[in-house]
């Protein structure tokens, strides 16, 4: 058996040590707080009432894809409790994809007009294109940094168990 030389005041050993044993929950937080942020993007947009701007299949795959988005972040929120370096992955693609998503509904809404009871109005106003650029900005950045945390915690704990297997 081969002697084991461990600085247990050594405060970078103790916390890779205590990462066996504690989950990863500043990455599974802010993949939540993406849902959340997600939630008031689709809150926002769907309560907006533009005559029939919004009711085409666009809207329909919008809204498949928030469900997929909602489930598929939640199942990267619980992976990255485990530090399972692939959900982190996942996010990040996530996390891009909410960036693009700017250009389908908000950019399109914001620049179109429509015409109700013979009069035209904005489909989005100024304020709402803000709210909605924030929440999508701040759910991509949260899937980000989710991400960014769970890679560099999961590497931390992966070779913090490589040097307790060659002890």
């Amino acid at each position: 058996m081969k002697s084991v030389d461990i600085d247990l005041n050594d405060s970078a050993y103790v916390r890779a040590d205590r990462m066996r044993y504690e989950k990863n929950r500043l990455s599974s937080n802010l993949a939540i707080l993406s849902i959340v942020l997600n939630g008031l993007f689709f809150i926002s947009i769907y309560k907006s009432n533009a005559g029939t701007y919004y009711y085409n299949l666009l809207m329909g795959a919008s809204i498949v894809y928030n469900m997929l988005f909602m489930l598929v972040v939640f199942l990267v929120s619980e992976g990255s409790k485990s530090y399972h370096i692939t959900y982190s992955y996942i996010a990040i693609a996530v996390g891009i994809l909410q960036f693009a998503r700017i250009a389908v509904f908000p950019m399109r809404a914001h620049n179109a007009e429509v015409v109700v009871q013979d009069v035209s109005v904005k489909v989005m106003e100024d304020g709402q294109f803000f709210r909605v650029l924030v929440y999508l900005i701040g759910s991509g950045v949260c899937l980000l940094a989710s991400a960014v945390i769970g890679i560099m915690r999961a590497n931390t704990l992966s070779a913090h168990l490589r040097s307790l297997e060659s002890r």
